[in-house]
């Protein structure tokens, strides 16, 4: 579910252990069984307003969600993101700063027949642990999504992240996508893959150096070899991918900590390359 929050709190990750790793988790207040949100609701740091259905659809098409993930969704409001995710076979946490919201969750959740796999908790987002999740969902502020940017940076590299509407500023989105079938506001996604990271300088095997610096998913720098220093261009990460051409050749590589593997495309043919932090 989504929500154009008013909330500084908020995090996802899915089944009950995910709940016990999620951080501090508030005192229940007392909820009324019959609350029904309304748009525009105050909530901690935003408003309240649904995410319509097809653009929350389009999240988890644009985040390849599978039964093999875990969803987090950062502000879950009624819940719609985390049972759409829950009905793919994910596991799926909402947190949620709104007592009621967490209560409508839960029994959305139970509706849709899916209360094992979604779960929801009251939460701060800003002091809860959502690194188990591999898919990261929200609907926030630009401001809020830049406060919380460095802590998803420091996710493991390839998890994916979902943004309806807001961005992070510098760190342009891998994909925007648009919906216009039943929705009339709100209904831009933005998609990143966290990026491993590679600024510093590399050893290569056989002898040379990759010099690198880094800004979020994009690389630049030089690569040294025989003697020959050589600019490198598009320079990209997508997670733990890393790819560039140096010297007229197309590089592609895996990055394993302090480790990067993969193949170039000569005019020879396909050679084998790696790299270690020098």
């Amino acid at each position: 579910m989504v929500q154009f929050k008013k909330i500084a709190s908020i995090t996802i990750a899915a089944g009950a252990a995910l709940m016990l790793a999620a951080g501090p988790v508030l005192s229940q207040a007392e909820t009324s069984p019959n609350f029904k949100p309304h748009v525009g609701q105050d909530g901690k740091d935003v408003i309240w307003v649904p995410t319509a259905q097809t653009l929350v659809d389009r999240m988890m098409q644009l985040a390849n969600v599978t039964a093999n993930d875990t969803v987090i969704d950062l502000g879950s409001g009624d819940g719609r993101t985390v049972i759409t995710a829950a009905k793919i076979g994910a596991k799926a946490l909402g947190i949620e700063y709104n007592p009621d919201m967490v209560e409508l969750s839960r029994r959305n959740a139970l509706a849709a027949g899916v209360g094992e796999k979604a779960t929801f908790m009251r939460a701060d987002i800003f002091e809860s642990d959502f690194s188990q999740a591999t898919v990261v969902t929200m609907f926030l502020l630009t401001s809020l999504n830049l406060k919380l940017r460095p802590k998803i940076l420091e996710l493991k590299p390839g998890t994916r992240i979902v943004s309806n509407t807001f961005d992070m500023g510098e760190w342009k989105p891998d994909v925007t996508s648009v919906v216009s079938q039943d929705c009339r506001a709100h209904c831009r996604a933005h998609f990143w893959i966290v990026p491993a990271k590679v600024e510093g300088a590399w050893k290569l095997a056989g002898g040379g150096e990759l010099k690198l610096t880094q800004k979020f998913q994009e690389v630049f720098g030089e690569m040294t070899v025989g003697g020959k220093t050589m600019p490198i261009s598009a320079g990209k990460l997508a997670g733990t991918k890393f790819t560039f051409v140096a010297d007229g050749q197309n590089y592609e590589g895996v990055v394993d900590g302090a480790t990067i593997s993969g193949i170039v495309n000569r005019a020879s043919g396909v050679e084998k390359w790696n790299a270690t932090r020098g």
